[in-house]
């Protein structure tokens, strides 16, 4: 197994930072390796912005949900869907820009920021640095569009901590392989891998001190009460992401 493989396997989620600051050169090693993902047709539909700025930590921190860490990690970045670009060239070329009211585009630009931000992880980790990423810039988008001045044609998808580890991190168990690996078609024939997991799930939970519960108690109350997750519904419309075939 080499180093980068290991890197991957070995992957954990911090939520603690000691007051050790992130190197502008790691950092840059980090933006670096994001923008050298793949991107549909070249057209590299991310931008990355990063926050270091206590008092902004501490409002993002508030929008994502009052998550701590956000505040706490040394920095704080937040990749964006942007096809502002996109739409800079349209104008330079003098074409239509009618792509974008397509719900592809929202495929396309959430797609090119998860390979950014694999990418990004994948690199941070490697330098021993610990991160998490944060869903919850999509708890509050307008509060986040507004504090980060965001043009029209880019929004925030996910935000991701950066710093130095405060202390170690247990990694989570995974499902089976067999649950989410397909050979030829899908099987859905995989309630009792489920049911299996949820025993793993169960022992994980308690070897941490944590109440313990079912994986799938865990993901059905989830998808219970958040039936409609954050605002986005208007906010994609205000950032000029129409959607007319939706």
């Amino acid at each position: 197994m080499n180093d980068v493989i290991q890197t991957l396997m070995n992957h954990r989620s911090f939520r603690q930072y000691s007051d050790l600051q992130v190197e502008p050169g790691k950092l840059k090693i980090m933006i670096e390796s994001a923008q050298a993902a793949p991107s549909w047709v070249n057209g590299q539909q991310v931008s990355i912005i990063a926050i270091k700025d206590p008092a902004r930590k501490q409002q993002l921190s508030v929008l994502c949900g009052n998550q701590k860490h956000v505040a706490a990690a040394p920095v704080f970045l937040v990749f964006c869907m942007d096809f502002y670009r996109a739409k800079l060239a349209s104008r330079v070329e003098n074409k239509s820009f009618e792509a974008v009211k397509d719900v592809d585009a929202l495929l396309v630009g959430a797609t090119d920021v998860g390979i950014s931000v694999a990418n990004a992880i994948a690199a941070a980790e490697s330098m021993g640095l610990g991160i998490i990423p944060i869903g919850g810039v999509r708890r509050n988008t307008a509060g986040v569009i507004d504090l980060l001045k965001l043009p029209e044609y880019v929004f925030p998808i996910v935000g991701l901590c950066v710093g130095y580890p405060a202390e170690e991190a247990v990694q989570k168990p995974r499902l089976p392989l067999e649950a989410v690996f397909h050979e030829e078609q899908y099987n859905p024939d995989v309630e009792g891998l489920l049911e299996a997991y949820n025993q793993t799930h169960r022992e994980y939970m308690q070897q941490q001190g944590l109440t313990e519960r079912d994986w799938t108690s865990t993901i059905a109350h989830f998808y219970d009460i958040n039936p409609e997750y954050g605002d986005a519904k208007r906010t994609l419309k205000q950032q000029g992401f129409t959607c007319d075939n939706l």
